[in-house]
């Protein structure tokens, strides 16, 4: 995700970054760079007239250039900006102390609405809550069938009722229903169309008026880019919207919606969804959006996704293997399935600060991360018990034994073993170092890791590529001469000086 809008952002800054010394008119240049970049994310052009206007406001002046470093300080800027635009937002869902609270769900078909109910029934039950959802979407059956599996799956009630076509009627006998078996929280599954129209909205103001619902909350398809804020505009104005859930934010979403729809209608963005299954929705924090935006990463999401999807028991007891001195491939492969929870290698890459161009590197290589960690999954399943705990013993025999149970040349195991015993060193001392230590160590890995292709981690290393073309002798000869040319003409200049 804002993957257009960040290639744009940092070329700009990288741009300004090369000028000599920054004037008014090269910074007016980067700046028009800056609303390029924002007008292809399909952000909003009133949204971008502002944000522009506010940057340049800030960023033109003898006050800035004259600073030492002033594009760092546009891009404090621009991230402030960016905080500005999409926030701030209240993240309470304002439920009653007491008595049955009711949330209100409505979209356009296809956002992901249902899924969305699911999610934050899912939410309320982590909270200690006992919430209820209501199959309202009476237009499609299948939403139906959907809603009750979803509320299977994370063990909550489904309210359906396929003999009564009117669904404010449904909707107010579920209430009726949550209340007697004492449920906290009912959310209504509302109708969707494929486009607005009358009739939606009369259906959606008619549930509104007849339960009174907390909270309304409309959910959007970030993939649908300026329609997005266009359908937010036209439902906040027949219900009066209390936030937005923004859905399939982990696709190829460029988004300019995310950026726009807080402007337009005043309504926040309260939560993303970030996949399919029912966990994948976060809360939506404008300052930590900025940092991805810009490449700074997101490393608070990190650990609160790292303490809510980790095996802590696993992890501790990993942690005291360290402290012995202790790292095997058993380790790594525990490590690596433990980090597989997390997510796809790019999008963690993404979330940590100076690590997020390296996911790009990666693919501009055409390295898939996740496909090279099933093949060390498969090398190191292929060794015996005594092999993955002293990988030293691997000779010639033992090597060609297990490249043939992982279905791999031999090469690639050697290249493992040849990554894994620097890296198996590198973790026994890391839990050892003290906090300005660990820093040290973390530079000098992003450093380490800057060629994506010789290989991360224990990985197998990528073929090299050839050029396609060999020297002759001749071009060979040639060459040396020039070299040597050149080589005596900064001798004869350095004796002149």
């Amino acid at each position: 995700m804002f993957e257009t809008l960040q290639d744009g952002l940092m070329s700009a800054i990288k741009t300004l970054r090369g000028k000599g010394k920054l004037t008014d008119a090269n910074m007016r240049e980067g700046l028009d760079m800056v609303r390029q970049s924002l007008l292809e994310a399909d952000v909003s052009f009133p949204v971008v007239k502002h944000f522009i206007a506010k940057i340049s406001e800030e960023a033109l002046g003898e006050k800035v250039l004259k600073l030492l470093d002033p594009t760092e300080q546009l891009i404090k800027i621009v991230h402030q900006e960016l905080i500005d635009l999409m926030g701030p937002v209240d993240h309470s869902l304002h439920l009653k102390k007491s008595g049955l609270s009711i949330l209100m769900l409505c979209g356009l078909q296809g956002s992901g609405k249902t899924t969305t109910c699911g999610k934050l029934g899912k939410l309320l039950t982590k909270q200690g809550l006992n919430p209820m959802l209501v199959a309202a979407d009476l237009q499609r059956p299948a939403a139906i069938d959907q809603l009750e599996i979803l509320g299977n799956s994370i063990g909550v009630p489904v309210h359906v009722d396929r003999v009564n076509k009117d669904p404010v009627q449904v909707c107010q006998d579920a209430a009726k229903k949550a209340a007697a078996v004492g449920a906290d929280v009912l959310i209504l599954d509302t109708a969707g169309r494929l486009h607005i129209d009358d009739e939606l909205m009369k259906q959606l103001k008619r549930i509104d008026q007849k339960l009174s619902p907390d909270q309304v909350y409309f959910v959007v398809d970030a993939m649908t880019g300026q329609d997005a804020v266009n359908s937010a505009k036209a439902f906040n104005e027949a219900l009066e919207l209390d936030g937005v859930i923004m859905t399939k934010l982990d696709g190829d979403a460029r988004g300019g919606a995310a950026l726009s729809v807080k402007h337009i209608t005043n309504v926040p963005i309260k939560f993303i969804g970030t996949g399919e299954v029912v966990d994948a929705l976060e809360e939506f924090h404008p300052d930590r959006m900025a940092g991805r935006i810009l490449g700074m990463g997101d490393v608070l999401s990190l650990i609160e996704q790292a303490s809510e999807k980790l095996d802590k028991e696993a992890l501790e007891k990993q942690q005291k293997r360290l402290e012995k001195g202790e790292f095997t491939l058993d380790d790594f492969r525990n490590l690596t399935a433990q980090t597989k929870r997390l997510g796809s290698f790019s999008k963690i890459m993404g979330m940590i600060p100076g690590f997020g161009q390296f996911g790009k590197m990666m693919e501009s290589a055409k390295i898939d991360a996740d496909d090279e960690m099933r093949r060390v999954g498969g090398i190191i399943d292929s060794m015996t018990k005594a092999e993955r705990k002293n990988p030293r013993i691997i000779d010639q025999t033992r090597r060609q034994r297990i490249a043939t149970g992982a279905g791999v040349p031999p090469r690639q195991v050697s290249e493992l073993v040849k990554n894994f015993l620097p890296m198996a060193d590198m973790m026994k001392n890391f839990s050892t170092m003290n906090l300005r230590e660990r820093m040290a160590a973390m530079q000098q890995m992003q450093q380490s890791l800057s060629n994506p292709a010789a290989g991360l981690g224990g990985m197998p290393q990528t073929q090299k590529v050839g050029t396609g073309k060999r020297l002759t002798s001749k071009e060979k000869a040639a060459a040396k001469k020039k070299r040597e040319k050149e080589k005596k003409r900064k001798e004869k200049e350095k004796r002149g000086r």
